[in-house]
C-alpha cells in the first residue's frame, strides 16, 4: 500500500522538463527519417492508381511493385518485399531463415538468445516439424556486446566461434524479453557485421529490425546488414497496417525468402495485397512521426517509474535503438497489476482485464495490455511480459505521445491509491 499520496500530473511535468533537450534530439531524427521517406514516395511518382484493388493471383501488381521499391529505398536497402501475407514479424524472419540457408549451414548469434518466438523456428524448443536444426541447419550462440569488446576481440570471438561452412550472423536489434542484455544500436550492429565479414567474407548478416525502424538516422541496411525482417503493425505500418510484414536487403536473399513464402518460381511475382495498399503506404509516411511519439512515451515511462522507485532499462536519457521500454517489478503480481493498469487507459477493450495465459510460440505463461485497434499491434500503446523471474514487463508503441501521458498519469494514479499495485 503506498504511504504518501502522489500527484501524478505533477511527476509528469517534471520528468518533462527533465527529457526537454532529449526530446528535441528525437525530433531530430524524426525529421532525417521524414526526408528520406517522403523522397522514397516522390521517386517512384505514387499516385492514386496504385492504391487500386486486384484479384485472382495478383500478377504483376504494379501497386505491390511500387510499395517494395518505396520500402527499398526509405530503408536504405537494394530491395523490399512488403506482404501481406507474412502473418507477423516472426513469419517474416522465419521466411528470410528458411529461404536462405540450406543443410549443412549454420546459424552463428552474435547476440545470445533470440526472441522467444524464434527458438521453435530454429529448433532451440519445442519439436515443430520443418524447424532449421531438423532441416540439417546448425545453430552456434555467443554473446557478444560491442560496447564492451575492441574491435579485434569481436572479430576474434566470432572466428572461434565460426565453422568452415556458410554462416548466416544472426543479430537480434532489440532486447527481445530480456531485461540484462541491451538493445543494440546501428553502431553496434556495423561493428558486428564488419567483424563478421573479415571472419567469413561469404556469409550472410542478418538483423531482426522489429522495434528498431525508424529510431535512428539510419537502418541496419544502410550500416552493413545483408537482410533484415519485421513486421508491419510495429514501427513501419505508422499504426495504420492491419497485418504484414517485410524482409528487405540484397535483391536474391529477398527473393530466396519470397521463395519460401510463397514457392520457388512464384517468388514475389504474384500474392494479393487485399486492397491494403493505400494503408500501408500511408501508415509508412507516417511512421518517422509515429516512432518519435513512442520512443517520447518510453523515456517519459522511464524517468516517472525510475522517480518511483521501480528498476527501469533502458534509463530515461540513455540512447535509444528501438522503441521499448523494460520495467523490473518486485513480485508477479506486480507485473499483472501495471498490465492491467495500461489495460484500462486503452482507447479498444479498456474494460477487459488481461489474464496471464500460454501463448503459441511462447514457453512460459504470458500477459498482454493491447486494447489496440489492430489487434497485437506493438506500434500502439501496449504492455507485456513473461510471468518467470525477473518479473520484467516491456512496454512499447504509443501512437500519440498525448495517450501515453494520459495513461500513464492514470496509472501512476491507480497504483498510489492502491487500486493496481505497481511500486
Amino acid at each position: 500500500m503506498p504511504t504518501k499520496e502522489i500527484d501524478a500530473a505533477a511527476l509528469i511535468k517534471s520528468a518533462e522538463k527533465k527529457l526537454s533537450d532529449a526530446f528535441v534530439e528525437v525530433d531530430e531524427i524524426a525529421m532525417i527519417n521524414q526526408k528520406r521517406v517522403l523522397d522514397s514516395f516522390r521517386s517512384h511518382r505514387l499516385t492514386e492508381e496504385y492504391f487500386a484493388e486486384r484479384t485472382g493471383y495478383g500478377r504483376n501488381d504494379p501497386g505491390r511493385e511500387t510499395i517494395d521499391k518505396i520500402f527499398a529505398q526509405a530503408f536504405q536497402a537494394q530491395a523490399a518485399a512488403v506482404r501481406m501475407q507474412f502473418v507477423s514479424g516472426t513469419h517474416a524472419i522465419a521466411c528470410a531463415l528458411l529461404g536462405n540457408l540450406q543443410a549443412g549451414d549454420t546459424i552463428l548469434s552474435l547476440t545470445g538468445q533470440p526472441y522467444d518466438t524464434l527458438k521453435e523456428v530454429i529448433g532451440l524448443e519445442g519439436d515443430e516439424p520443418g524447424n532449421l536444426i531438423s532441416l540439417g541447419v546448425k545453430y552456434i550462440e555467443i554473446n557478444l556486446d560491442p560496447a564492451e569488446e575492441t574491435d579485434q576481440s569481436l572479430v576474434e570471438k566470432i572466428k572461434k566461434a565460426a565453422p568452415d561452412t556458410h554462416c548466416m550472423f544472426y543479430i537480434q536489434k532489440s532486447c527481445g524479453y530480456s531485461i540484462e542484455r541491451r538493445s543494440f544500436n546501428n553502431t553496434d550492429i556495423a561493428r558486428l557485421s564488419k567483424a563478421a565479414r573479415a571472419v567469413q567474407g561469404t556469409g550472410t548478416v542478418f538483423v531482426d529490425n522489429c522495434y528498431g525502424e525508424f529510431v535512428e538516422h539510419h537502418e541496419p541496411t544502410a550500416v552493413g546488414a545483408d537482410l533484415m525482417a519485421g513486421s508491419l503493425i510495429k514501427n513501419p505500418g505508422g499504426g495504420l497496417a492491419i497485418t504484414g510484414g517485410y524482409v528487405a536487403g540484397h535483391v536474391e536473399l529477398v527473393d530466396r525468402a519470397l521463395n519460401r513464402l510463397t514457392s520457388p518460381g512464384i517468388g514475389g511475382h504474384l500474392g494479393l495485397t487485399y486492397n491494403q495498399n493505400r494503408l500501408v503506404l500511408q501508415g509508412l509516411f507516417l511512421a518517422p512521426a509515429v516512432v518519435s511519439n513512442a520512443v517520447k512515451g518510453a523515456m517519459l515511462f522511464a524517468a516517472t517509474l525510475a522517480e518511483l522507485g521501480c528498476e527501469v532499462k533502458p534509463n530515461a536519457l540513455d540512447k535509444r535503438s528501438d522503441i521499448i521500454q523494460a520495467i523490473k517489478f518486485a513480485n508477479p503480481e506486480r507485473l499483472v497489476n501495471f498490465c492491467r493498469a495500461i489495460q484500462l487507459g486503452s482507447p479498444v477493450n479498456s474494460h477487459v482485464v488481461p489474464e496471464p495465459s500460454l501463448m503459441p510460440g511462447y514457453q512460459d505463461p504470458v500477459i498482454m495490455a493491447a486494447g489496440t485497434f489492430v489487434e497485437g499491434a506493438t506500434i500502439e500503446l501496449s504492455a507485456d511480459g513473461p510471468l518467470r523471474p525477473p518479473f520484467a514487463v516491456f512496454v512499447q508503441g504509443g501512437l500519440t505521445y498525448l495517450h501515453v501521458k494520459c495513461v500513464l498519469e492514470e496509472a501512476i494514479t491507480l497504483s498510489a491509491r492502491g487500486d493496481l499495485a505497481f511500486f
